[in-house]
Formats: structure tokens, C-alpha cells, sequence
């Protein structure tokens, strides 16, 4: 079976300082359906939005970033499994750091346990070691991360949703006759330099971070796919359906 990992950001998680629960059952409903095609694992971010809750520090000192995800991440993963049970479906915690995938052994024995809970129908949920790891806190939202995982653990695919519904030919927010790229099979060095702005309080990726980890994917033979994690329609169609009506696929396939 073909396997695929899907990424959801923190702003598609949270609303209003906490975790929007009716957005998580919706994607919780898509991934079930996904699984029947596909082995699927899941790459979230929101443990910080989760906890800030529960511990509402100032969220500009890394050390309170941290420790807010500290108390988030349990949150965040009993949500998930509240949901999952709905259809049931389990969920399994597997918190990494980019030190892993520097360890061939390390990384070998998480994807060795990413394979047994696959084969269990369980749903492998990662996230950034936040309390000890500092570059998903300050640089890449899980954009990063998830392309590691996708690459080292068998993907053939990432699927990206976030607040970006695709990547555009200029800003959508400022040109109104932005037009979206429905393909692109190369990304030129000058589109991942480009300062990057987050939208919103707990988020800290931006379309660079998104073109970085399409860039890292497609240099080995991999393919990733931008949608909006708000209305999932594009993504449904596109992985269920098998209609690419919305969303850019980045890819050297078919070229």
C-alpha cells in the first residue's frame, strides 16, 4: 500500500487562543477515510496553542514556548484520540527531533516502530520534541520536519494543509489577480531565500518554509501536495477522488 504523510499546521488547529475541536473532527474524519487507501501518519503541529490554555506565559521567551508544549502536547494528543475513537481508530505519539534523522540508528528504530504501528492500524501522530528541540519553535512549523519524515519513513507523498490553499504566482493577499499553480516541477533558488510571514499568533511558517520542504522532496524523487486544512474539499477530491480541482502538486513525475 502506497503511504503518505499528512502535515497540519497550528493555525488550521487553534482559534481563538485554544483548539478549534470541530476542525480536528473534520480532519480526523478525512485521515480515517484516507487510511483505507492508504498508510497514513500524521505530522501536527498545536501542541503550543493547546497548552497556552493551561499556561498562558508570554510566548516571545523560548523557554515558555517550550514549556507551554510541554503541558499542550498531552492535550493535543488526547483530543486526537477522542476523535479517533469516534471511528475507531487509535492514535500513537512519536515526538522527534532533527538530531534523529542525523542518527542512522535512531532513525532506523522510529521508522522500525512507525512499521509495526502501520501494520496495527494505528495512526503514527508526530510532533517536534518541543521541550528540547529549538528549530520547529523558531523556523519551520513542522514543514521541516514533516519532509524528513516523508523522505525517511517511506512516503511516497507529503500533503501540506495549512492556511495556504497552494502556492501562487504572487501574493494572493495583496494582488487580486494572483493566479495558483496547479503543478510545479521546479523550484529556483530565489523563491526559498524570500523573508517568510506568518499569519498568525502560534504559527511560525510561511510559504518559504512549505517551498523548502517541496524543494528537499522533490531533489529525491518525492512528491508533496498543498491544500487548504480549513475546507478540505480540494484535498479530498485530489487523494479520494483522484481529481486534482484545487491545490498545488509539487512533483518531477509526469513532467
Amino acid at each position: 500500500m502506497r503511504r503518505v504523510v499528512v502535515k497540519v499546521g497550528t493555525h488550521v488547529l487553534s482559534e481563538q487562543n485554544r483548539l478549534c475541536k470541530e476542525r480536528i473532527l473534520n480532519l480526523v474524519e478525512f485521515l480515517v477515510a484516507l487510511m483505507e487507501k492508504y498508510e497514513v501518519i500524521l505530522v501536527s503541529s498545536g501542541a503550543v496553542a493547546a497548552g497556552y490554555s493551561t499556561l498562558k506565559l508570554d510566548k516571545s521567551l523560548l523557554q515558555n514556548r517550550q514549556a507551554i508544549a510541554a503541558v499542550g502536547q498531552p492535550q493535543l494528543m488526547a483530543v486526537y484520540n477522542k476523535k479517533l475513537e469516534k471511528f475507531g481508530k487509535s492514535g500513537a505519539q512519536l515526538l522527534l527531533t532533527a538530531d534523529d534523522f542525523d542518527s542512522r540508528n535512531r532513525c532506523a528504530h522510529a521508522k522500525c516502530t512507525i512499521d509495526t504501528l502501520l501494520s496495527h492500524g494505528i495512526l503514527p501522530i508526530i510532533n517536534e520534541n518541543d521541550a528540547t528541540a529549538t528549530e520547529e519553535l523558531v523556523f519551520g512549523d513542522n514543514d521541516q520536519l514533516s519532509s524528513r519524515v516523508a523522505y525517511y519513513f517511506g512516503a511516497d507523498l507529503l500533503i501540506l494543509l495549512s492556511d495556504i490553499d497552494g502556492y501562487y504566482d504572487k501574493d494572493p493577499n495583496k494582488h487580486a489577480d494572483a493566479v495558483m499553480h496547479k503543478e510545479v516541477y521546479e523550484i529556483h533558488p530565489s523563491e526559498l531565500v524570500v523573508e517568510h510571514s506568518p499569519h498568525f499568533a502560534f504559527a511560525t511558517g510561511g510559504i518559504v518554509t512549505k517551498l523548502k520542504a517541496a524543494d528537499f522532496l522533490m531533489q529525491r524523487g518525492k512528491s508533496m501536495f498543498i491544500a487548504s486544512g480549513f475546507e478540505l474539499e480540494d484535498v479530498k477530491s485530489y487523494m479520494l477522488q483522484g481529481v486534482h480541482e484545487g491545490g498545488t502538486l509539487f512533483t518531477n513525475e509526469n513532467r
